[in-house]
């Protein structure tokens, strides 16, 4: 017995729905099977309960790619920033336990500026360093 349904694409990986029970708009399907024929994408698409649709891509779904990175998936929609990075660090690098790593990731990054809640999620910068306030007053003019 499956959980979800499934949505089979033409010339395109299959996309698993996990939205028994819940409308699906028709312009976030066509979305999703436009998704789903991409060369990249790996194995099947997977579409949670709050699928909707998005600028970019929709909302709600799981992407999975394979030689690929999307960065701005998301983030197009809710406004936030990505950046990929190559490092040289191998997994093998890396503690079992990556807890201490991202509490140290998040010190340093900002993140989570919401004028929804007027000001600055938990763990956001309160008052970026003077340098990235530098970087930024170079960018506003474009911005």
């Amino acid at each position: 017995m499956t959980t979800y349904n499934l949505l089979q694409t033409e010339h395109g990986r299959p996309i698993k729905m996990w939205t028994q029970g819940v409308p699906v708009d028709e312009k976030a399907k066509a979305q999703l099977i436009k998704t789903a024929q991409l060369p990249f994408i790996f194995q099947h698409i997977a579409v949670m309960p709050d699928v909707h649709v998005g600028k970019g891509s929709t909302i709600g779904s799981v992407i999975p790619t394979s030689g690929a990175i999307i960065p701005a998936a998301v983030g197009v929609d809710i406004g936030c920033g990505m950046m990929a990075v190559q490092t040289s660090l191998m997994a093998t690098d890396l503690p079992d336990n990556l807890q201490g790593l991202r509490r140290e990731i998040e010190k340093a990054v900002p993140y989570g500026l919401s004028p929804r809640h007027r000001g600055r999620d938990q763990g956001s910068w309160q008052s970026p360093p003077s340098v990235v306030d530098q970087y930024w007053q170079q960018l506003l003019p474009g911005f």
